[in-house]
């Protein structure tokens, strides 16, 4: 073996290395290898007072790996870091350097912004240095996120129901909080509005005499309705021909939004196919990533993408339904590492794979190529037609619109949000009088901001410059785990828990849990990765500013009484009440530590047939390491277990339990097959 290549994902590895040939292996991290140590002051695994030095340990599982790849190491002529091509990606290639102790001869960093043979090779052939600033960013948020993590945690834990709180995970619990707060303190006002129908089309009152109206109450709808009469005077019709320019490419946030919106997928389900999509897919001839790198922040595409593209469109619908690359505007504070995400071929079409995707792998796969086929075809026209009915001073509208070429429509309907209004051709009307079928009121009472869901939510963290594209799945996840918020309805409504640990942080922390010095936050870290600002001096300026709030938090903060539960200990008379713990909520005596006494809980226990040995219950168990077995609720007397879902029903041959086995219903004992 002359040259060996590390790459994040084992996926990936079994791609790429039948791409390079026999001269490589291709091996897989699993990831990070090491993280901060959970020891030395607060258990930062930080020495703040030695510049923040990091004290990094190999994550729990890790050591066998890193002992596998340093021995592979040892043996090459050649190590190739090949992590995933972002700040994260950059952090492992270093720590991969520093714990394979290698030299800057001996090794190479490349990125892969696609798994497709050409562009693998390509990389191969213009390596480069590891690139310390991008190191260096990530690096200074990880030890941000651990010290306000494990700070505010622990601050929450001890003095409220709440579990965690984190640099940006918090700021969005108060966007969720602030938004509800909002709702409940909306106060509904009623409005009226009043609509002609024409069968064909509906207009509304807009304007009297030339004026604005606003309807407040019944009376006042019910003394216009008496003054109109079904006869409209057609006063004034207008047409223009409008461009409809097409969405730009995905770029992280706007993928999960739009897969939120049109596949029902939460972000974290978008997320995991969309890497399955990048990292490569068996498509029958070959092996190959379907789609670019999937955590970006821009809507840059390749020069040689848009010509294949452009061609393709060419061939395939005409030469009047090609587009060209639009200048799109940048999010906020957006790094435009790499490209947006779009298919690696055009020619790869959805259909074309259909039988090698997964339900959702094809769903998703198709959402991506057609956005990014879409954004280089034609504008859509359309014929905007307004028009304004006159009726005894009353002055009403109708809007609407005919599609005169589809252009990027042709490909994107189906997608689309908004459907046009189709109007007659008022122009070529017969009289300059059109007569209404019906003239009616209705009620209406003005609403509040919708209350957030994960889609809106990402899409208003990235316009507020809060958090990352690799950062949004895992924050929507937390917040939910954590109990902070529930979902109704697709919606984020926060808990009791969620109210409480946010109102705590803004008492002691609204200088730093807050959107602009969050955003302003990861403002200095893009500077850290461009070499414009002093990671050490950032973090000084943060901890010399952070550390006395904490401080004060902790001797100030009033701790949350635990709730009573309405019962008295049995063993010294005083209230039980709900404590927490480390495997969750429990009751216990009120007169801790004096009394220690704790209310067992009696569960129910699902049983899944029973033991064919001593005919007491099967249930579910766990091993050490987490993993489901069955077996017989007499344990230890009795050691019946499987590693299979008993299905209640017994075996006709040997009278052992039927158990449900890769799809079907087998014995495992003769092997009796249902």
């Amino acid at each position: 073996m002359s040259n060996l290549v590390i790459v994040e994902s084992p996926a990936k590895s079994k791609t790429i290395e039948k791409y390079l040939g026999s001269d490589y292996k291709v091996v897989s991290s699993k990831g990070h290898i090491r993280d901060l140590a959970t020891t030395g002051k607060y258990g930062l695994g930080i020495d703040i007072e030695n510049n923040f030095k990091p004290n990094y340990i190999a994550i729990k599982g890790k050591s066998k790996d890193i002992a596998a790849l340093k021995k592979l190491a040892k043996s090459a002529d050649k190590v190739i870091l090949a992590t995933d091509p972002d700040r994260e990606g950059e952090a492992i290639s270093w720590h991969l350097y520093d714990e394979l102790k290698l030299k800057d001869s001996d090794y190479e960093r490349v990125v892969f912004n696609e798994i497709t043979k050409d562009v693998v090779l390509n990389s191969i052939k213009n390596p480069r240095k590891i690139d310390m600033d991008l190191v260096k960013s990530q690096e200074t948020r990880r030890m941000l996120d651990r010290i306000i993590g494990f700070r505010l945690s622990k601050l929450m834990q001890r003095k409220t129901g709440g579990k965690s709180a984190g640099r940006v995970q918090s700021v969005a619990l108060k966007l969720i909080v602030n938004r509800e707060r909002e709702i409940e303190a909306f106060v509904p006002e009623e409005y009226w509005t009043i609509e002609a129908d024409f069968k064909d089309f509906k207009a509304t009152l807009e304007k009297e005499h030339n004026k604005k109206i606003e309807i407040h109450t019944e009376s006042e709808a019910n003394k216009i309705l008496e003054a109109l009469t079904l006869s409209f005077k057609i006063a004034n019709v207008e047409e223009k021909e409008r461009l409809k320019a097409p969405k730009e490419p995905f770029r992280t946030s706007t993928l999960q939004q739009m897969a939120a919106n049109k596949l029902n997928f939460s972000s974290s389900k978008t997320m995991q196919i969309a890497q399955k999509l990048y990292e490569g897919m068996n498509i029958g001839t070959e092996t190959v990533g379907l789609i670019t790198y999937m955590r970006t922040d821009s809507t840059r595409i390749s020069d040689v993408f848009v010509k294949d593209t452009k061609n393709y469109i060419s061939s395939k619908y005409g030469d009047e339904y090609v587009g060209r690359v639009k200048n799109v505007k940048e999010p906020k504070n957006a790094q435009d590492a790499h490209e947006a995400i779009r298919p690696t071929s055009i020619m790869r079409t959805p259909e074309s794979l259909k039988d090698y995707l997964s339900t959702d792998e094809y769903k998703l796969y198709r959402l991506i190529y057609i956005r990014s086929l879409a954004y280089l075809m034609s504008s859509a026209k359309t014929l905007a037609t307004s028009v304004e009915l006159e009726n005894n001073g009353y002055q009403f509208k109708a809007t609407g619109s005919v599609l005169k070429f589809d252009g990027y429509l042709k490909v994107y309907k189906e997608y689309e949000e908004n459907e046009d209004t189709i109007l007659p051709d008022f122009k070529n009307y017969h009289s300059d009088v059109i007569v209404a079928s019906t003239i009616e009121k209705f009620q209406h009472f003005t609403k509040p901001a919708p209350r957030y869901t994960e889609s809106s939510l990402i899409k208003e963290m990235e316009a507020l410059g809060i958090g990352r594209p690799s950062t949004y799945a895992t924050i929507m996840k937390t917040i939910k785990d954590r109990g902070y918020v529930k979902t109704e309805a697709q919606k984020f409504i926060p808990t009791d828990i969620g109210f409480e640990t946010t109102d705590k942080l803004q008492e002691f922390f609204s200088d730093i849990v807050n959107v602009e010095y969050t955003a302003n936050m990861e403002t200095e870290l893009d500077q850290i990765a461009v070499h414009k600002l002093d990671n050490i001096q950032v973090l000084n300026d943060f901890y010399t500013r952070f550390a006395p709030l904490v401080e004060k938090a902790f001797k100030e903060m009033e701790k949350k009484s635990p709730e009573k539960t309405g019962e008295t200990c049995p063993l010294c008379g005083n209230e039980l009440v709900v404590r927490s713990g480390k495997f969750g909520e429990f009751v216990a005596c009120s007169n801790y530590p004096t009394c220690k006494y704790i209310k067992k809980e009696e569960k129910e226990i699902t049983s899944y047939g029973k033991c064919p040995k001593c005919s007491h219950d099967i249930v579910k168990r766990r091993t050490k390491k987490g993993k489901i077995f069955y077996g017989c609720s007499n344990f230890p007397k009795c050691n019946y277990a499987t590693w299979y879902e008993p299905t209640k029903e017994i075996c006709p041959n040997c009278k052992n339990l039927l158990v449900t086995k890769n799809k079907h219903i087998v014995c495992e004992e003769c092997g009796y097959t249902k």
